[in-house]
């Protein structure tokens, strides 16, 4: 016989960590609290006007004018998947930037179109070199180049405008993730000349997971609207997206109300800060961290300095630790979340977040502490007090540290 007796599940309290991932990042306060409004139709008059208040943020946030802004009811993946689906038909040619798992998302999915994808591709840790994307291009009718701005499974940063240089010599639209960036590190859409341009919810905007901003100029509403066939996805179809987030408000889908309501929230936060303080911010922790690493005897996944992504440092695994009971400990002990390296590099980097909320100067000395404390514990030999001595020292020779939510 069955039990059918009802099962008694207690109230849910999931336990409060800093958040210092890859993302998702930590949560203002400010933006649970608009989570809790109370919900209203997609199509209450209140509702679809307070969309034009999102998509003119967004328009800041990207530093754009792009009628097409909006955020697309998804994951930072669903943002790949929109982007290439609508970007490309089947037997278009498309150069994509590989140097770890999420640049290659975007040859997997376009792939999939099925679309002819020339892989460019660097060692996790390092760029992918313009000029092999030019080589690779040269004599081919290539319909875009895309790259992930910063490739969080490795803590790497791209130049954009070296690839938008190489995008107009062989005719291409630029694609470019932003998903680690936006609100991060320096980004201007339309100056930068990115054509989509897509990011998401839950990294430097600090809202929670779940909404991926996108954006299109003119040049490539005008090639979605002359396809020859429709895109594949009928969800991430952004010209029938459109007209849910565009003048006429036509139903598409039902979109999760409350997530929009704080992505809202989350980017006045951003606009409030001034994106320059914001991204001042994120680079002085970023330098106080490494400081404090190379301070305790670690080394960096990313050697080059100019090759480091601000919001994602990755830190090499030093011989004789074990990466996951590092990270349990940070975990149980000081409610301390980062992540471990993924394919390739599994259990040989650590990678740490500094993105939005979470990228404090008490959070960087808290994780100094704790990841100090943790080595010891595990016999690795270093200095004590070193990391957060230097990390200190880091603060004290940069500008004083903006406080989350100021204006500038």
């Amino acid at each position: 016989m069955i039990d059918r007796r009802q099962k008694v599940i207690g109230e849910l309290l999931p336990p409060e960590r800093l958040m210092m991932t890859p993302g998702p990042s930590s949560v203002d306060p400010r933006v649970y609290r608009a989570m809790a409004a109370p919900i209203v139709g997609h199509m209450d008059p209140w509702f679809t006007k307070m969309m034009d208040d999102v998509q003119e943020l967004l328009r800041q946030a990207f530093q754009t004018s792009n009628h097409l802004t909006f955020p697309i009811s998804a994951s930072g993946s669903g943002g790949i998947e929109a982007a290439v689906m609508n970007a490309l038909d089947a037997g278009d040619q498309c150069i994509v930037c590989i140097n770890g798992a999420f640049s290659e998302r975007m040859a997997i999915i376009a792939e999939r179109i099925p679309a002819k994808v020339i892989r460019v591709e660097a060692p996790y840790g390092r760029t992918v070199d313009p000029q092999d994307v030019l080589r690779a291009g040269k004599g081919k009718k290539i319909k875009f180049v895309g790259l992930a701005h910063g490739e969080t499974s490795s803590g790497v940063v791209h130049r954009i405008d070296d690839y938008r240089k190489v995008a107009d010599e062989l005719g291409a639209l630029l694609v470019v993730d932003t998903v680690a960036t936006l609100a991060g590190i320096p980004l201007d859409v339309t100056k930068q000349g990115i054509d989509i341009c897509f990011s998401g919810s839950q990294k430097a905007i600090s809202a929670p997971p779940g909404m991926a901003p996108i954006t299109v100029n003119t040049r490539v509403e005008e090639a979605m609207h002359a396809r020859k066939e429709p895109v594949r996805s009928w969800y991430f179809d952004l010209t029938s997206a459109m007209n849910y987030w565009g003048k006429e408000r036509l139903y598409h889908h039902t979109p999760p109300i409350t997530l929009i309501y704080a992505m809202r929230e989350a980017l006045r936060a951003v606009l409030e800060e001034g994106l320059e303080a914001r991204w001042e911010r994120h680079l002085r922790s970023q330098q106080a961290l490494i400081a404090g690493i190379e301070a305790m005897g670690l080394s960096l996944f990313v050697t080059d300095p100019a090759d480091r992504l601000v919001t994602v440092t990755a830190i090499n695994i030093p011989a004789g630790i074990e990466d996951a009971k590092v990270r349990l400990q940070l975990l149980n002990e000081f409610n301390i979340e980062i992540a471990g390296g993924l394919g390739p590099i599994k259990g040989k980097i650590w990678r740490v977040g500094l993105m939005g909320y979470s990228c404090q100067e008490a959070n960087v000395l808290l994780f100094l502490a704790a990841l100090e404390k943790t080595l010891l514990d595990q016999g690795f030999r270093l200095p004590a007090g070193a990391g957060v001595g230097a990390a200190i020292q880091s603060y004290q020779h940069s500008s004083q540290p903006a406080i989350v939510g100021a204006k500038k």
